[in-house]
């Protein structure tokens, strides 16, 4: 379920650090033990600042924290700059996530002290991998496998938040028009339309025809466009394991709904599309948030320039 607030009003930071820690689980995929490394991290910060609204989560705050850290004020004995390091990895997390959810509008470790640690690139498959984890999410038989298919489809189709394909119902698709489309639900119930291409189209076409009434039999009231097998609404943490199912079949590690969403950007910007294009596709209110798949763009264009160009490197031919 997508999460629906108001930009404007300050928000609780337990609350919102409980939506980070489930944010990391169901949608990133996090292990348990890296979830509770956030947790016992963003708690210290809580009990220490005693912040309480993401509005005055600022950069003065954060760097008395890691200081307060530094000399055992906050946990009775001074931490390992490895410790530190990763309480200010957990922080900086947690301030990229109130940016990407419009809660702040300027990330608050823009303005903290000391190096700052390297933001780390989104994993993204390549075009061959993304092709064998379709195949694999439309190898199970019967209904399931045309639901899974449609929904791996989807969220690399559309570059969809695995939340906003979970709250769909039929009627927010276009299938019949000139160009397919799918309504989508993002940030604060922000509407936009993303195009369909055809596997998608076709995908999410042959579940609505030949699966989707056999999961709904189970029970006749959900209306919602992906089923579990006991025909309520699929859960985020249900998409989860569908796809982690699909790349363990496919050979692949480490893949999330949100590694889909990734995927979607870099291939685009590869591909030719521009920034602000992607950054209306998936819903970014600020293109800060897309710039980062320029980053994976331009290391894959480093590669190919290495790779191929004769005086890339010393010692190649001319």
């Amino acid at each position: 379920m997508a999460l629906m607030r108001n930009p404007q009003t300050p928000e609780s930071m337990p609350s919102v650090v409980r939506d980070f820690l489930d944010y990391l689980s169901v949608d990133q995929g996090a292990s348990p033990n890296t979830v509770a490394a956030y947790r016992r991290d963003l708690t210290r910060f809580l009990n220490d600042t005693g912040v309480l609204d993401v509005s005055d989560v600022r950069a003065p705050l954060i760097n008395s924290h890691l200081t307060r850290l530094s000399t055992g004020e906050a946990t009775g004995r001074p931490l390992a700059r490895s410790s530190i390091a990763r309480a200010r990895a957990s922080i900086a997390a947690l301030s990229r996530f109130m940016v990407d959810e419009d809660l702040i509008h300027i990330d608050p470790m823009d303005g903290v002290d000391s190096q700052k640690l390297p933001q780390p690139l989104p994993k993204a498959l390549s075009i061959e991998e993304v092709g064998a984890l379709l195949d694999a999410a439309a190898s199970t038989p019967g209904a399931i496998g045309l639901r899974d298919s449609a929904l791996v489809e989807l969220l690399y189709g559309t570059g969809a938040r695995i939340s906003e394909l979970t709250a769909l119902y039929p009627e927010d698709l276009d299938l019949e028009g000139e160009y397919p489309s799918v309504r989508l639900f993002g940030k604060g119930r922000k509407e936009r339309l993303v195009p369909l291409g055809n596997y998608a189209a076709e995908a999410v076409s042959e579940y609505l025809a030949n699966g989707r009434a056999e999961l709904a039999a189970k029970h006749g009231e959900d209306h919602h466009l992906f089923l579990n097998k006991r025909g309520r609404a699929l859960s985020r943490q249900s998409a989860w394991e569908i796809i982690n199912a699909a790349a363990r079949r496919a050979g692949i590690d480490n893949v999330s709904p949100h590694t889909l969403r990734h995927s979607f950007a870099t291939h685009l910007l590869e591909g030719g599309a521009s920034i602000r294009d992607v950054q209306e596709l998936l819903g970014h209110s600020s293109v800060v948030t897309t710039q980062i798949y320029t980053k994976v763009s331009i290391n894959t264009l480093r590669e190919v320039h290495a790779s191929t160009h004769p005086r890339a490197l010393k010692g190649g031919e001319v």
